[in-house]
């Protein structure tokens, strides 16, 4: 190993923009449980699942219809 190294050419991360970001989400256990039960039957983390749904949520611009009783 080198005592030192010259970054001075060195390229930026071309995909550090598509990088996923830590946050905390509170969610209830029956959210939780439905993704961990799909996740078990395709063999994708459930963590991965909830991205991939929010993901395509986001693309397709869906709306949450709420309304108040």
């Amino acid at each position: 190993m080198r005592k030192e190294y010259d970054f001075s050419n060195a390229r930026g991360n071309p995909y550090a923009a598509q990088l996923k970001k830590q946050i905390t989400i509170r969610l209830d256990s029956e959210s939780i449980e439905y993704f961990k039960g799909i996740s078990e039957q395709v063999g994708i983390p459930y963590q991965s699942l909830i991205n991939l749904y929010l993901r395509d949520c986001a693309t397709r611009s869906r709306k949450l219809d709420l309304r108040w009783k």
